[in-house]
């Protein structure tokens, strides 16, 4: 393992899953994503198809991966924000990192691919059930309240997630070049934050 402890195994993965995401963005763009087959985004990353599906289990995977992989991401980041942070902060700084985290031509890329495919352009979302709940968990931690009475941790990652899904929304749809992702949804989270998040004195319910 390396120093971050990712196996030899994991890195060859990683980077298998890589080579069949740029091919299938490549195809994506050149001919549109309806008119392309799984089996011809195997031969251009240099896979059988069997490879293919053993890392990708379906054609959409490859453009919705990163949003809908991206709460978990930025829950766990979440968890490592200062102590001192505002719950609001907190989640902003979380979201903002892991948008950050992509790199910009990988971005550029992707966001061609996406475009290609407007009909699953509604699908890209980070919002899922679990790693939502878990950051409403680590959002009433911070602000010292009870989620069965308190609306607010609840309200606040569902307002962060949306406003995080609308920029990313925005820059995708944009006809023009666009400014980095993570300007967009840097300015959409600005929205969001809020007095109302912090904690409340005493203790919680």
């Amino acid at each position: 393992m390396n120093a971050t402890g990712e196996s030899l195994r994991d890195r060859q993965r990683a980077q298998i899953q890589a080579d069949i995401r740029r091919a299938a963005f490549r195809l994506f763009v050149e001919r549109g994503y309806d008119d392309v087959t799984t089996e011809e985004i195997a031969t251009a990353a240099g896979v059988s198809p069997r490879t293919f599906f053993r890392h990708v289990p379906t054609k959409e995977e490859l453009l919705l991966a990163p949003v809908r992989h991206g709460d978990a991401a930025i829950v766990n980041l979440l968890e490592r924000r200062p102590a001192a942070e505002s719950p609001d902060v907190a989640l902003i700084n979380a979201i903002v990192t892991r948008t950050r985290s992509f790199d910009q031509a990988d971005c550029e890329e992707w966001r061609e691919a996406l475009l290609s495919a407007p009909d699953l352009l509604d699908k890209a979302t980070i919002h899922t059930s679990a790693d939502r709940d878990r950051a409403m968990k680590l959002i009433a931690g911070r602000m010292g309240a009870n989620t069965h009475t308190d609306i607010r941790p609840g309200l606040l990652v569902q307002l962060a997630f949306s406003a995080a899904d609308f920029g990313f929304q925005q820059w995708v749809r944009q006809a023009m070049t666009p400014r980095p992702l993570d300007r967009y949804v840097t300015d959409a989270l600005e929205a969001v934050k809020s007095p109302h998040w912090k904690r409340k004195s005493g203790r919680a319910g």
